[in-house]
């Protein structure tokens, strides 16, 4: 596994979250280079905009929404969350069991505090959303991280999760529609992992940001619908199916049967109170938001921006010789591969600052999603036609010389 720096428990957990690559990018664009950011899922700078009744709706509420809310977040914005868990078949949920969060990102780490000891183990995807395994490091315990097989479409290594689990396991982490691979998870996958939180009495946290944005009529389902008999804990939000990733609109619900679970729900809703409340505006645009889930469904089939981007940035990844990619179905990511042998390559991080300082591309190394061998990286394909194809026009004539042994 790829070393990291462990000055601090900090160092540990950002090393590659904010590493070399980006301390190098910001010099370059602090010397006045241009650089093209093709590293992070955030929709604005790319010409993505809020729709306009989230817009009008946060200005109509300002004024009223000036002091904190409950803990867990404004009751209206709760009820709707219960409506859509209604809608996507989770089972046994209540405005008590919303939490609402300045992102998602924000409760996935309150629920790793308020679950893991020192030692306790968190099953977590290798490639990962590089948050989970910094969530669980913080909270003292251990990520152990399972293999998502490309040869599968990127779908869980089931064999592999249950040999990694231990009398210290506490839960299984999945990240489906999957970032950073773009992979959505079939019903049959999904139905196992749910078996292995039976036998092994474990929690499920599901990681379902990308639920909204997905293609080729293809249907998300939430693992949760398929475990009324166990506490699952979903995770979901509005950063990206809305495209207000500033707004900061997340939420949390616990599902399923939580009669055991007494312990660590007093402890979430002990956390939740220390940090007060969430954004108060941002959590108001949450009923209109889940009441327009449409809006993203245009950009998604044949012609929409988003398919027709993910369209070309895949067959353009596998004209490189020596580049291949494995089709996403949902989100905005690809996890391409780079062969190793006829590039030479030892250091996938290496190759992202050659890539950078060479054709002034940022992308992100697969180490940075705790993937083990050197030859990924992942490419947010948010940017509009024009901009991907000068992006792998450059790529291309990079690899088509690149040798990393002799590349100084």
């Amino acid at each position: 596994m790829r070393e990291f720096k462990k000055s601090s428990k900090l160092d540990y957990v950002c090393y590659d979250i904010r590493g070399p690559v980006m301390d190098e990018a910001n010099r370059m664009i602090a010397h006045g280079d241009e650089i093209l950011k093709l590293n992070i899922g955030n929709p604005a700078p790319f010409g993505f905009r809020a729709p306009d009744n989230i817009v009008e709706t946060m200005k109509r509420n300002l004024t009223m929404t000036e002091g904190y809310s409950d803990s867990k977040g404004l009751v209206k914005s709760r009820e709707a969350i219960v409506e859509y868990c209604e809608k996507k078949n989770i089972p046994n949920v209540t405005v008590d069991d919303v939490y609402t969060g300045n992102g998602a990102s924000e409760l996935i780490t309150l629920a790793m505090n308020g679950l893991l000891d020192n030692g306790d183990e968190m099953l977590v995807p290798a490639p990962d959303y590089p948050l989970w395994t910094a969530s669980v490091t913080l909270a003292g315990g251990k990520a152990v991280h399972y293999i998502c097989d490309e040869q599968s479409d990127w779908y869980p290594d089931l064999a592999d999760i249950e040999s990694k689990i231990t009398d210290k396991t506490k839960g299984i982490v999945i990240i489906n529609p999957n970032n950073p691979t773009g992979a959505l998870y079939p019903k049959d996958v999904l139905e196992r992992i749910a078996e292995l939180a039976r036998k092994y009495d474990l929690i499920v946290f599901a990681d379902e940001i990308y639920d909204r944005l997905v293609m080729d009529g293809k249907e998300h389902i939430s693992i949760a619908s398929l475990m009324p008999d166990r506490m699952c804990v979903t995770f979901n939000g509005l950063s990206k199916s809305h495209l207000i990733a500033g707004y900061r609109a997340g939420w949390m619900v616990l599902s399923g049967d939580k009669s055991h679970m007494k312990g660590y729900i007093e402890g979430l809703n002990l956390l939740s109170s220390m940090r007060l409340c969430a954004n108060v505006p941002t959590q108001s645009v949450i009923p209109a938001a889940l009441h327009d889930l449409d809006s993203a469904k245009e950009m998604l089939a044949p012609g929409g921006r988003v398919y027709e981007q993910r369209e070309y940035i895949y067959n353009a990844l596998n004209d490189i010789p020596g580049i291949s990619a494995v089709k996403p179905q949902a989100a905005f990511y690809i996890f391409p591969k780079m062969d190793v042998k006829k590039f030479h390559i030892f250091d996938d991080e290496k190759f992202a600052l050659d890539f950078l300082r060479e054709k002034h591309i940022l992308v992100t190394h697969g180490g940075g999603f705790h993937w083990e061998e050197p030859d990924h990286f992942r490419i947010v394909y948010l940017p509009d036609i024009d901009t991907l194809e000068e992006a792998m026009r450059r790529m291309k004539d990079f690899f088509s010389y690149y040798n990393q042994e002799e590349f100084h």
